[in-house]
């Protein structure tokens, strides 16, 4: 099997310290920083994302194959940028006000990045106004706001309301997502997108951009 090849299992399987290892060795040896992401990087995360979907994965393997992919990123960024390769979208995260879950929004941050999006995690308890900053400060074209509970909710229609008296909502497409929320509340409260699974807002991201 190839170094390329390993990198690809390694992440499938969850292996953070053998994917930091095996992209070292390939960029070492050569291989492009685009194309270790784009052939093998992002082609594994998709399969994450099948196995999850197909429930042959669960939370924790999404959790280990993220980390895996991250520890690969974090050495393949850096010359990604300094080559001036965009990512396919800059997404800004956040559990929104007054709710402190972080387990899905991790795991959407994760696989996000898994598909070449750069993300701004703002962590959590995060509040409308910290939203309608970093839309501008990062650049984002995605908001995704996350709520594990039925009280926060109401915290993603006041973020709505708050980009939209900033005069940004037009230039951001917003996701939501979380246990109690559905797809019915997304059209109430406007915004573009829900997704009921990390595997899904992937999905969901890539059509809001257009890929």
């Amino acid at each position: 099997m190839s170094e390329k090849g390993q990198l690809f299992e390694a992440i499938l399987n969850g292996d953070a310290k053998s994917s930091r290892v095996l992209a070292q060795q390939a960029l070492d040896a050569g291989v492009s920083a685009l194309d270790l992401v784009t052939e093998q990087m992002i082609p594994a995360m998709d399969e994450v994302g099948r196995l999850f979907s197909c429930e042959e994965y669960f939370v924790p393997e999404l959790l280990l194959s993220g980390r895996a992919m991250k520890a690969a990123l974090e050495l393949v960024r850096p010359l990604l940028a300094a080559g001036g390769v965009k990512p396919t979208g800059r997404v800004l995260i956040g559990t929104v006000k007054g709710d402190l879950h972080d387990i899905g929004k991790n795991l959407v941050a994760a696989m996000l990045e898994g598909a070449g999006f750069e993300v701004t995690d703002l962590g959590t308890d995060v509040a409308p106004e910290k939203f309608v900053e970093a839309v501008s400060t990062k650049n984002a074209n995605i908001v995704c706001l996350s709520a594990l509970l039925t009280v926060t909710m109401p915290a993603m229609k006041t973020t709505l309301e708050a980009l939209r008296a900033a005069g940004v909502r037009d230039k951001v497409k917003v996701m939501i997502g979380g246990a109690p929320v559905t797809d019915q509340y997304c059209r109430e409260i406007g915004a573009d997108s829900y997704s009921e699974n990390a595997s899904a807002a992937v999905a969901s991201a890539r059509v809001l951009v257009g890929v």
